[in-house]
């Protein structure tokens, strides 16, 4: 397997006519393609994308919501050579416009639907335009009888073309266009079969399809084993529920922040059941037995999960412990991965090794090494090929020796698992020179209650707490997924202080002396201002700190 169309035509070969990629409609109803439909499709997108007159190493503009036609719209653009650069849907029109500026595009694909984009939000009115489902629709009187057979006769890409930029998110800055070659992601496939058991794998995708994770792990490698995806593009809860039922889902692909809100969701069922104490004491119990008793145990749960729910593989942000043992609870493993657009895989816990609090270990053929300033570093073929027109960028992400810095902290524990500290740049250094990890303050934070903080250092040797008020649980902007408002916001200021200041007295209470938060704010909106991979952004928050009156805490917090 040199490249990703070498994935297709072998999962094709082995799997061809069971179901692959499908939609679940808003009336509950899923329209799915085969293995070998999908393949059909990518050819007939190729010979459109080569009848609009774009040639190899052109680059092709995404914009759409997740579906099997933007799937056959990616392999179609790599038959063609083409280079693709999705854009997501939460993006601001600034970046998108930045973007279509920085990679000199030609074309842009857009999404149907009422969650498609309007290219005139971004100034794209007048740009040549055309939809994933026309790009994908059965041949028409002006395709040539022998088509298929022109499109098998094209030249292939090779393993270091480069088939895709993704313009990273960045919390500051403009962000920058990682080259990736088909190279980087089938070396990080190869990896995946390695750490993913071996299982029917039935998925419902809740991520874009324009973030690496979704491509990689929920796209590309789910093909490869043969899994039936199911994309879901309601944001309701219910409905996505649904989905997970209907479609007997057996394995997700999330960030920490979905992972809760199911759980959340799970929690608020359990607590106007009347339930929560015996819940509580089940998992106590639950904890001790082997994970096929623990499915058993928590059957009504699994029930409304279709009863064959299996794994979580999270990546993307801090998984907090509690909520991996939570899960696992219920008989689920959460699987941790640690990487980013530029390392792909980079180091993942395993079925037979998920141990709490770590990301695990690189796979084999990967490098990792700790720096001497504690710097995480990889070498190995997952590794990108550089920043799109940036060549001084890309020398600066490499050490002399040719490791990729990583720009965040961390350390090995006995086992040689990985445990991270944070990003390099957050770090707080105190007048006395001890140095703060904002990820350890803020974990101290969710273990006292706090669903998510931003822990700055507001003067010199200071360390204040901006934290989202109880009954929010970090939801992107907008009620993006799974949607609508969790919890709801506690109304009373007096109640809301008292619960806050409890929290941040007790995670005093685990915290060194140099650690500990001075003061806390109460963030305004229902959630942080976030990335479009819902990363927070740190100066934002920062920005808005400088300005507001923090809160004391009690002379007694950490007593």
């Amino acid at each position: 397997m040199d490249t990703l169309l070498d994935l297709l035509d072998e999962a094709v070969a082995r799997f061809g006519d069971r179901p692959a990629l499908g939609v679940r409609r808003d009336d509950g109803t899923t329209r799915s393609w085969t293995y070998r439909e999908l393949d059909r499709r990518t050819r007939i997108a190729a010979w459109r994308l080569r009848v609009l007159g774009l040639n190899p190493g052109d680059r092709v503009l995404t914009w759409a919501p997740s579906a099997p036609e933007l799937a056959a719209t990616y392999f179609g653009a790599m038959r063609v050579r083409l280079i693709l650069v999705p854009l997501d849907l939460r993006m601001s029109m600034d970046a998108v416009e930045g973007i279509v500026t920085a990679s000199d595009a030609r074309h842009l694909i857009l999404g149907t639907g009422r969650d498609a984009p309007d290219p005139r939000e971004a100034h794209l009115e007048a740009f040549p335009t055309m939809t994933v489902d026309a790009l994908t629709a059965d041949p028409d009187a002006t395709f040539p009888a022998d088509w298929e057979a022109r499109v098998a006769a094209w030249e292939r890409p090779a393993p270091t073309d480069i088939w895709e930029l993704i313009f990273t998110s960045g919390t500051t800055g403009m962000p920058k266009g990682v080259m990736l070659g088909h190279d980087n992601v089938t070396a990080s496939i190869l990896t995946f079969h390695k750490i993913v058991p071996r299982m029917e794998h039935r998925i419902v995708s809740l991520l874009p399809l324009s973030h690496l994770l979704e491509q990689a792990v929920g796209l590309f490698y789910a093909l490869s084993v043969g899994a039936d995806i199911v994309y879901a593009r309601s944001r309701n809860p219910r409905v996505i529920f649904d989905a997970l039922r209907e479609h007997r889902v057996t394995s997700l692909i999330v960030v920490p922040q979905v992972l809760d809100l199911f759980w959340s969701a799970i929690e608020r069922e359990v607590e106007r059941r009347g339930r929560m104490a015996s819940f509580i004491r089940l998992r106590a119990i639950a904890r001790h037995l082997p994970a096929w008793a623990r499915r058993r145990v928590f059957a009504a749960v699994h029930a409304q999960l279709g009863g064959h729910f299996r794994l979580f593989v999270s990546a993307g942000a801090f998984l907090p412990p509690a909520l991996q043992q939570a899960w696992e609870d219920l008989g689920v493993t959460v699987l941790q991965g640690y990487g980013s657009t530029e390392t792909g895989t980079g180091t993942c816990t395993t079925l037979d090794d998920h141990v709490k609090g770590t990301v695990g270990r690189p796979p084999e053929g990967i490098s990792l090494r700790i720096a001497e300033d504690g710097e995480v570093q990889f070498q190995g073929p997952t590794l990108f090929h550089g920043y799109w027109n940036q060549p001084d960028k890309t020398a600066e992400a490499f050490t002399p020796d040719g490791w990729y810095r990583t720009g965040d902290i961390g350390h090995l524990d006995e086992g040689g698992r990985l445990i991270l500290s944070g990003r390099k740049k957050d770090i707080i250094v105190l007048p006395n020179g001890f140095n703060v990890y904002p990820e350890d303050v803020e974990n101290a934070l969710r273990i006292a209650g706090i669903r998510d903080s931003v822990v700055l250092e507001t003067s010199p040797g200071r360390i204040e707490a901006i934290v989202l008020a109880p009954g929010t649980h970090g939801l992107p902007q907008g009620g993006d997924l799974p949607g609508g408002r969790a919890g709801g916001l506690v109304d009373d200021a007096v109640e809301v202080r008292g619960r806050i200041d409890a929290a941040v007295k007790a995670a005093n209470s685990t915290l060194g002396p140099n650690q500990r938060i001075a003061g806390w704010r109460l963030w305004p909106d229902q959630d942080f201002p976030r990335t479009h991979t819902l990363k927070v952004k740190r100066d934002r928050v920062r920005a808005w700190a400088t300005v507001e009156t923090p809160l004391p805490v009690a002379e007694d917090a950490g007593r």
